[in-house]
């Protein structure tokens, strides 16, 4: 009985290690002109929240912590990461119609008001993606004042 936990036990040892050479492709892209920080004049207070609490699942720059040079966490890190840039991705904002931009500003606030974003597994793992109330209400306002901007701005074009 010893031998075959010994076996098995060899076997997981060696099956993590082969693991570790298969690791995702990082998401660490060029800053571009689509980026919405340079789309638009973003106050620091809020460019800093989306730095902390956003991009790196809704960009294509991730700060990347120490453990996802492990599989199989490295996977399932990746796979939030390509979850959160299928639903908004902060890099492609420039590519986005007007009206999907506004929509996506009410979305923002509406995620952030209900406490849904950022993700509690993400707030974990990164506590100072943890928003505050009055980080929040500073949310709703931004969204809310891009969001009549651009709508006026469409408006007179």
């Amino acid at each position: 009985m010893r031998k075959i936990l010994r076996i098995v036990f060899i076997i997981l040892i060696v099956g993590f290690v082969v693991l570790q050479f298969f690791q995702p492709e990082k998401n660490q892209g060029q800053i571009t002109d689509n980026d919405i920080l340079r789309q638009h004049q973003v106050p620091e207070n809020i460019a800093v929240i989306l730095k902390e609490s956003c991009f790196d699942c809704h960009s294509n720059n991730t700060r990347y912590p120490f453990y996802d040079r492990v599989a199989p966490v490295s996977w399932m890190v990746d796979d939030h990461i390509q979850d959160g840039k299928h639903e908004l991705n902060f890099s492609e904002w420039g590519e986005m119609d007007i009206f999907d931009k506004i929509t996506t500003l009410d979305e923002i606030a509406r995620e952030t008001k209900r406490k849904a974003m950022p993700l509690k597994s993400y707030k974990l793992m990164h506590p100072k993606a943890r928003l505050s109330d009055e980080q929040i209400a500073a949310i709703e306002k931004w969204t809310t004042e891009l969001g009549e901007e651009l709508l006026k701005n469409s408006i007179s074009e």
